[in-house]
């Protein structure tokens, strides 16, 4: 879990080590399950990843022994910046600077910041998608009113909190990855824009029928397809694809004029990433 504001002292990094657990089955989203020193589970389907920021052996081994159904496949040791891939230093995309907030000088409110605390969460913004969808929300929130903003895969929630930054006034941010969520509610928090954007545990493609100006979805293919084909995008009037490959993204571009959807600007980031704006004819 991404520890709240009052939690957080600044100018000091949330963790220094991190001691990961790999876990064969399903583990509960119990913050109070380990104990002292326990960040987190990263839940995928039957695999479980529990973070700690001090070895836990004995109580991990002791859980999965007295669980009967699961096996601790593997343990890891890293330093925490070796976890989030850099040193975090703060950046500036689409009109908008993002830093930790360990090197804010205060939480002053400043319409152009973003403090983005990434946890142990993907999503810190160093990504190339992540910053096209920046780019992409600067050109669409410039070219007309954007009040209700749709983040689905919001991971850290740094592209919701762009939306209520940018103008948004109501943002819902939706994740399948319980700890995801509980980081984004952290970085709500640091933001201090707890009146604009929600959070909320769940499948994606359950919340793209909710009404929105803008859908933004920085998330898997197969993900993707399923929201494309949802009734629900078609009542979009305008939306921010991306995190799809070369392959992935003509299809997904296929089925979205076969839908009547108008195509705005694209971005390719490192001849890998694709993102796309589009939207539909009122």
């Amino acid at each position: 879990m991404a520890p709240s504001r009052d939690a957080v002292e600044l100018n000091v990094m949330p963790y220094e080590n991190l001691y990961i657990y790999y876990i064969d089955g399903k583990v509960p989203a119990d913050r109070g399950l380990f104990g002292s020193g326990f960040i987190g589970n990263w839940q995928e389907e039957n695999s479980a990843f529990l973070f700690f920021n001090e070895p836990a052996d004995e109580r991990v081994e002791s859980f999965v022994a007295a669980d009967g159904g699961l096996i601790l496949k593997d343990r890891f040791f890293m330093p925490y910046t070796e976890w989030i891939g850099s040193e975090m230093p703060p950046f500036s995309a689409g009109g908008l600077c993002v830093l930790p907030p360990w090197l804010a000088e205060d939480e002053t409110y400043d319409p152009n910041r973003i403090l983005l605390d990434p946890g142990v969460v993907f999503g810190s913004g160093t990504h190339a998608t992540t910053r096209d969808c920046l780019y992409a929300m600067e050109i669409v929130f410039s070219g007309s009113a954007v009040s209700r903003t749709i983040d689905l895969g919001c991971g850290t929630g740094l592209l919701a909190l762009a939306a209520a930054r940018k103008g948004s006034r109501y943002v819902l941010a939706v994740d399948n990855n319980y700890l995801a969520v509980e980081t984004a509610r952290g970085n709500i928090v640091h933001n201090r824009l707890e009146d604009r954007v929600l959070a909320v545990h769940g499948c994606a493609e359950d919340f793209v029928g909710i009404e929105a100006d803008l859908l933004v979805a920085n998330i898997h293919y197969e993900v993707m397809k399923k929201l494309v084909a949802a009734p629900g995008f078609l009542r979009k009037k305008r939306f921010i694809l991306s995190g799809l490959l070369r392959s992935q993204f003509s299809r997904i571009e296929d089925d979205l004029r076969q839908l009547g959807a108008v195509i705005g600007q694209k971005w390719v980031s490192d001849g890998v990433w694709h993102t796309l704006t589009g939207a539909f004819e009122e």
